[in-house]
């Protein structure tokens, strides 16, 4: 699908600031590659925090399109009047903070709860020795659709230390088909902050995010599959023995820890089946409620099934679903569940407050009118808005490092091409698809899951750029010829 050229360019709503210099269309589009620039500057050279810098860079390009301090902030006086950036700031959390919230506290449950231990090890019965790193790689896929990336990496790794030891073969083997498995997780599905952060500044029902990310996902684990078991058998890493001793006191720390809790020793091992319904109980609400209103017409068991498929309710039965089969019903104390759930929010406030930051980013671009001069320009290009996406995203992720960085600037550079078009929202979702897609590609030494990566699985820099680096690359790129091959057809 092309973007239509537009003839006549609308003239910029200011004239302040930087276009009182370059006029026009010219000047807003400086405007917005000085502002990419100074982000890019902020975050790689300065370090200064992602959230600081999307605000900082929000107001610079605000001020320099010919903002008026009270378009930006508003006024004392006027209470009542929304500035660009309580309005981008509280349209996008108050879609995206309660779907994070109740996904982490409910990862968090799965977590503690030794769901991961449970998955896995019935997957490595099921599989064998012999396909182990395909065992473990679907755990990752599935654990990961809850948990954030890096908490999957710590929860699981001792997993995948266990089967190399046993085989005797290369930790590579098996750790990158559970790292394929966690991407692809937290890149294309909701309710991981990218695709959420997305759907909320592009406004597309979550019910499309996860069946697009699904179709567009699958394909694209796959191939990030066949290419860890190639590089697998051609690059050797002995399992790194001093992780293993950390695994092994770490994990008499958590039974510690869980003891004080109010745990319980007559606590039996909770069912496979207890956590895969638990998981996919949100998925499969969503997606019925996103069905329905295609297939039924207005009706109570519409509303019903819509009720009941609303993001915040889904996760809220999950949620309590988990503090019950998980937690009350073997053992748990109250108390245990609300400190489980109160510490895993503690690092979500980072995740928001740079998400929200992307949304006055995107308020202040559409506000100034560089937004829509941004649109224009990408028009006379003729590329289809997801290719356009994609590069635009992958850009932004090489350079600074940060996938939440990369979709949320993206999203707010990409609204103008698709608002107000005639758009259905499969074609918006494939749009969020490319947008996640690159923010995973070439994950390298400016970003912080490669170090993860590289200390957890004890591998060097040298061989981590052959393996993890290529893997998210391939990842990438087949997660977008997917979504940019659906696109042609929705």
């Amino acid at each position: 699908m092309l973007i239509a050229a537009s003839p006549t360019p609308p003239p910029p709503p200011h004239t302040g600031g930087l276009l009182a210099l370059i006029p026009g269309t010219a000047g807003l589009l400086t405007v917005a590659a000085l502002g990419i620039a100074l982000l890019l500057f902020l975050i790689i050279k300065v370090r200064l925090q992602p959230f600081v810098a999307l605000l900082a860079v929000s107001i610079a390009v605000g001020l320099a399109a010919g903002l008026s301090v009270t378009e930006l902030f508003g006024t004392v006086q006027k209470s009542d009047a929304v500035s660009l950036i309580e309005s981008g700031m509280g349209g996008i959390l108050g879609h995206v903070a309660i779907i994070i919230g109740l996904g982490t506290m409910l990862g968090a449950i799965l977590e503690v709860s030794g769901g991961a231990e449970v998955l896995s090890s019935r997957l490595l019965n099921l599989f064998g020795e012999r396909r182990a790193p395909l065992a473990v790689g679907l755990t990752g896929l599935i654990f990961g659709i809850p948990v954030f990336f890096d908490v999957g990496i710590f929860v699981l790794a001792p997993i995948v230390y266990a089967a190399a030891k046993r085989s005797g073969k290369s930790i590579v083997l098996y750790a990158m088909p559970l790292l394929a498995g966690l991407s692809m997780t937290h890149a294309f599905l909701p309710p991981h902050p990218g695709p959420v952060a997305a759907a909320g500044l592009l406004k597309v029902d979550l019910g499309w995010v996860i069946l697009m990310g699904i179709v567009v996902g699958i394909p694209a684990v796959l191939a990030a599959w066949a290419y860890a078991a190639w590089i697998g058998k051609r690059l050797f890493v002995a399992v790194p023995q001093d992780m293993v001793e950390a695994a092994e006191e770490a994990k008499a720390t958590v039974a510690a820890e869980r003891a004080a809790a109010g745990r319980t020793d007559r606590e039996e091992p909770a069912s496979l089946g207890t956590v895969l319904t638990i998981i996919g109980t949100p998925l499969a609400l969503i997606l019925a409620a996103t069905f329905s209103s295609i297939a039924l017409d207005e009706s109570t068991l519409r509303s019903v099934i819509e009720f009941f498929g609303n993001p915040f309710v889904a996760l809220t039965i999950a949620l309590l679903m988990a503090y019950y089969l998980l937690g009350l019903r073997r053992g748990w104390s109250r108390t245990s569940l609300e400190r489980v759930s109160t510490a895993s929010l503690k690092p979500v406030g980072n995740i928001l407050l740079v998400v929200g930051a992307g949304g006055i980013f995107g308020a202040v671009l559409k506000g100034s009118g560089v937004a829509q001069a941004l649109s224009d320009t990408f028009s006379d290009v003729g590329l289809p808005v997801v290719v356009l996406a994609y590069l635009i995203s992958l850009v932004l992720r090489v350079a600074q490092g940060s996938a939440t960085v990369a979709i949320v600037t993206t999203a707010g550079i990409v609204l103008p091409l698709v608002e107000g078009g005639d758009h259905s929202q499969a074609f918006l979702a494939l749009i969020i698809m490319a947008i996640s897609a690159g923010s995973i590609f070439a994950s390298h030494v400016n970003d912080g899951g490669f170090w993860i990566v590289a200390k957890y699985f004890g591998i060097s820099v040298r061989d981590t750029l052959k393996s993890w680096t290529v893997l998210e690359s391939v990842l990438s790129v087949a997660g977008f010829v997917a979504a940019a091959a659906l696109s042609l057809v929705v």
